[in-house]
C-alpha cells in the first residue's frame, strides 16, 4: 500500500527542519543529553543517551505529529484529523490535536495495552479500537478519512513529520557537538531520515547508523533493492519499530544520508533495556533500546562521542516485567529449574535448603501433584531464582546435582 503522493514526495530540507523547530518551541521539550559512564567504559569512547523517552507523551513522535497538524489549512483542521496507532504516534497526534484544538480521532487495535489507550484518551482523542494488528487498524483509518473527509497524519510517511522528527538532530548536534555517530532505532523511518537531514546538512562527517530488530527489518532488503520493500509478517517485541514496509518518502533520505543500518537479535533487546534501567535510571520500550542493544552487540564498531538516541518510555508494565525476565535470563542472573521430588513432609525444605546454600534467591515455588508423568508419591515443582550470572547458575545446577534432584528442564 502506498502512502505517498506526488506533494508528500517532496525533499525535507534543513530549512524545513529549522521551520519545524519554530513551531514546536514550547510545545515540545528539549530533552536531555545523559552520559553514560558504563557505555563509555565498554565502547572506549563517551557514550551521550538522547532521552526522547522523557519527551511530552512518552516518545519523539508528538513532534512530527504537531507540525503536520499545525501546518493544515483551517478547512483541513475543521474537518479533524484521524491516526492509526498502537501507541506512540496514537498518544502524539492526541496531544498535538488538543493543543492545536482540532478533533482527532485515533484508531488502535483491540488489543493495545490499555495504558496506552487510556492516555490517548486523557490526551483529547476519540479512541475507536478496530482489527487485531496495526495493518487492520491502518485500513479502518484511512476508510474512515475517505467517508468523512478527515485528514489522515501518517506516523513518518509525510514531509512535515520526518522535518517535525528531525529537531531531535539538532538538539544533539547543539548539546553535543563532538559527536562522531549518532545510533537511531528505525521503523518506517521518520527519526532517521529526520535526524540524517539536519546532521548531514549541518555535519556531514557525522555518521548516522539506524537500527532494526531483527525480525522486522525491512530496511536492508529495501535499501538492497533501491526501494521500499515489503515484509510478509514482520515479528518483535519492539512494536515501536515493527514496521513491515519503508516509507517512500524517508526511504529516499535514508538511502541518501543513513551510513548503515544494522540489526539487533530479540535476546539483545531486553539486555538493553535492562541496562538503561539499571545503569541510566530510564524507563525505556524495546524500540528505544534498539541503538542501546546496538552498541552492546558490537561495541567496538562505533567511533566516539556517540549519541545513542532512545525513542521512547512507554512500555506496558506486563511486557516490561516479562522484558526485564528475559534480560535477566540472558545475563545469568535469572534461571527457572523444573525437578522431581518425593511427596513427603519436609522435602521442599531440604531442597530450599540446598539452594540456600548455593546462595540462589527464590522468587516463586510453584507445586504440580497430579499429572500423567507423575507417580503416587512424587511432586513436580518449578522454581524461578534469582543468579548472579552464568557462574552462579552453573554452580547451583551443579549443587541440584549433587544433591540428587535431577533437573527436567
Amino acid at each position: 500500500m502506498s502512502y505517498g503522493t506526488a506533494a508528500s514526495l517532496r525533499s525535507v530540507t534543513l530549512d524545513d527542519v529549522r521551520g519545524a523547530r519554530r513551531m514546536l518551541s514550547g510545545v515540545a521539550r528539549t530533552t536531555a543529553l545523559e552520559g553514560s559512564r558504563h557505555l563509555s567504559r565498554l565502547i572506549g569512547a563517551p557514550v551521550h543517551l538522547k532521552c526522547e523517552n522523557l519527551q511530552r507523551t512518552g516518545s519523539f513522535k508528538l513532534r512530527g505529529a504537531y507540525v503536520r497538524i499545525a501546518g493544515l489549512l483551517p478547512e483541513e483542521r475543521a474537518a479533524g484529523v484521524v491516526a492509526a496507532s498502537a501507541g506512540n504516534h496514537a498518544q502524539g497526534v492526541a496531544l498535538a490535536s488538543s493543543l492545536l484544538g482540532v478533533h482527532a480521532t485515533v484508531f488502535m487495535p483491540k488489543g493495545a495495552p490499555l495504558p496506552k489507550i487510556s492516555a490517548t484518551r486523557d490526551y483529547g482523542a476519540e479512541v475507536r479500537l478496530h482489527g487485531q494488528v496495526v495493518d487492520e487498524t491502518l485500513a479502518a483509518a484511512q476508510e474512515y478519512a475517505a467517508k468523512t473527509g478527515a485528514v489522515f497524519i501518517h506516523p513518518f510517511d509525510h514531509p512535515d513529520v520526518i522535518a517535525g522528527q528531525g529537531t531531535v538532530g539538532l538538539e544533539i548536534l547543539q548539546q553535543c557537538p563532538q559527536v562522531r555517530t549518532i545510533v537511531v532505532g528505525i521503523g518506517g523511518g521518520g527519526l532517521a531520515a529526520g535526524v540524517a537531514v539536519a546532521v548531514k546538512a549541518l555535519r556531514p562527517d557525522v555518521r548516522v547508523v539506524g537500527v532494526q530488530a531483527e525480525g522486522a527489518a525491512a530496511y536492508p532488503p529495501s535499501l538492497a533493492a533501491g526501494r521500499p520493500v515489503s515484509l510478509d509478517s514482520p515479528a518483535t517485541m519492539a512494536d515501536g519499530i515493527r514496521v513491515g514496509r519503508p516509507g517512500a518518502v524517508p526511504f529516499g533520505i535514508v538511502a541518501d544520508l543513513v551510513d548503515e543500518v544494522r540489526t539487533v537479535s530479540e535476546d539483545q533487546l531486553p539486555a538493553a533495556l535492562l541496562l538503561c534501567l539499571e545503569r541510566a535510571k530510564l524507563v525505556v520500550e524495546p524500540a528505544g533500546a534498539s541503538p542501546v542493544a546496538a552498541l552492546l552487540a558490537e561495541p567496538h564498531g562505533f567511533a566516539g562521542p556517540v549519541v545513542a538516541v532512545l525513542s521512547g518510555g512507554n512500555i506496558d508494565p506486563v511486557l516490561m516485567q516479562r522484558v526485564l525476565r528475559h534480560g535477566m535470563a540472558a545475563q545469568g542472573r535469572y534461571l527457572a529449574v523444573r525437578l522431581r521430588l518425593t511427596d513427603r513432609p519436609g522435602a521442599l525444605a531440604t531442597l530450599l535448603g540446598v539452594l540456600s546454600s548455593a546462595d540462589a534467591n527464590v522468587l516463586d515455588v510453584s507445586h504440580v501433584r497430579t499429572g500423567p508423568r507423575l507417580g503416587l508419591t512424587e511432586v513436580e515443582v518449578e522454581l524461578h531464582l534469582e543468579t548472579k550470572g552464568p557462574v552462579h547458575c552453573a554452580e547451583v545446577g551443579r549443587a541440584l546435582r549433587d544433591a540428587g534432584y535431577p533437573v527436567i528442564d
